[in-house]
């Protein structure tokens, strides 16, 4: 049925780019022989002027002359137009036009599938589901997942990665201390070592059993998903359920839920999960500017193409900037580091503790290289890259102030 229609599709289209052609070309005899026709009633309206004295010799015989040019010019016309008519000149746009056609067929027999069978709705729904089922194992897709080079401590504080062994240290000789797991998890995972944070997060959460909180479920389906090239597996999703079990309101785990559905072919779920998180924000939460940057081609595939993404609300950043640093410049330099490390050290804590925009991380890695904290701007430009680095135009101000901060990549 769909190769009829569209054969009968196609024949129309011909049908209608060719059939100008031919008007143009057949209508020009008919359009000579209609000016030969006034023409000639023209003289003969001259010749009755003149008997009836409405104009004189003069200008009968000027007017006799024009109408002549003009008949002349008619003949032309129509003698030029004849052998165009009989000569088939409409040929050549014809055989383009056949040309074209068999090109696009011969592109599709190469480049489509022209033997694939129709899917219904039902079907795609059928095709999800097995998707769904067959989703690899944690180990399998972390043994399929690229290989993350090691994170480069060159210019981490010696005396910060000190504190870090210590503390890992600690940890292996009272594996049980959560509160040791919990530090140590976060802190690896600043480092970049994701594969030693998500072990430290796995340990808690054992630990802990029953009484894990949604947070620290979501932290450690986080890693998994990480862990496993970004694919959300089976037991990454038990963890999820588990977080939106106890807070069905976690936002971070309401995101992977959505990822978890277009990983599996079911983008009209994941649709209005995705949008509930962009209409609730907060605009600087890490999860909005992925959320921001796909939610239209959902929202298409989603069967909503006249969904429009609301604008970002103009809010001003908090923590230290442009201004506030070039006012820091009047002050003693005593005063100055104490004003701007200050405003630093909040937007650090509400950033570890909240979230935020990838302009604010930005803000604080240019600050904190102000302050020659190299060590600390490069742990979280690492933490910021590892938020953002599924959205590139969200990542894009961080690297830019890396760039400016002299950071290496």
């Amino acid at each position: 049925m769909f190769w009829i229609l569209a054969a009968a599709l196609t024949a129309i289209t011909a049908l209608a780019i060719l059939s100008p052609l031919r008007r143009g070309r057949e209508g020009a005899a008919p359009a000579a022989a209609y000016d030969l026709r006034v023409y000639r009633d023209q003289l003969a309206e001259v010749e009755r002027d003149l008997d009836r004295g409405v104009i004189g010799p003069d200008d009968a015989q000027r007017l006799r002359a024009e109408i002549g040019r003009k008949v002349l010019d008619a003949d032309r016309r129509a003698a030029l137009s004849a052998p165009a008519a009989r000569g088939g000149r409409a040929l050549w746009p014809a055989v383009a036009l056949v040309a074209m056609l068999a090109g696009a067929v011969a592109l599709y027999l190469r480049e489509g599938v022209p033997g694939a069978p129709d899917m219904p709705l039902a079907e795609r729904f059928a095709a999800a589901d097995a998707a769904y089922r067959d989703r690899p194992s944690q180990a399998e897709a972390e043994a399929a997942a690229p290989g993350r080079p090691a994170p480069d401590l060159s210019q981490a504080d010696p005396e910060y990665l000190a504190m870090i062994d210590q503390l890992r240290d600690a940890v292996g000789r009272n594996p049980d201390d959560q509160q040791g797991l919990a530090l140590l998890a976060s802190n690896e995972m600043r480092l970049g070592n994701l594969a030693a944070a998500r072990a430290a997060q796995q340990r808690l959460v054992d630990l802990r059993g029953d009484q894990a909180d949604a947070v620290q479920l979501m932290q450690l389906a986080t890693l998994m998903v990480d862990a496993a090239g970004g694919v959300v597996t089976p037991e990454a999703e038990a963890v999820l359920r588990r977080a939106l079990t106890l807070d069905p309101t976690q936002p971070q785990a309401r995101y992977l839920q959505g990822v978890l559905l277009i990983q599996n072919g079911r983008p009209d779920r994941a649709f209005p999960l995705w949008r509930g998180l962009l209409d609730e924000g907060p605009e600087g939460a890490p999860w909005i500017a992925p959320i921001r940057a796909a939610i239209q081609d959902l929202a298409w595939l989603a069967g909503d193409d006249e969904y429009r993404a609301p604008a970002p609300p103009a809010t001003d950043l908090p923590g230290p900037d442009a201004d506030a640093l070039a006012a820091a410049e009047d002050l003693s330099p005593e005063d100055r580091a104490r004003m701007i490390q200050d405003m630093v050290d909040r937007l650090q804590q509400r950033l570890a503790t909240e979230g935020g925009s990838p302009e604010e991380w930005a803000r604080l890695i240019a600050a904190l290289a102000m302050l020659d904290q190299r060590d600390q701007a490069t742990a979280i430009l690492t933490e910021a890259r590892q938020r953002f680095g599924g959205a590139p135009d969200a990542l894009a101000p961080i690297e830019r102030a890396a760039t400016e901060a002299g950071l290496d990549g």
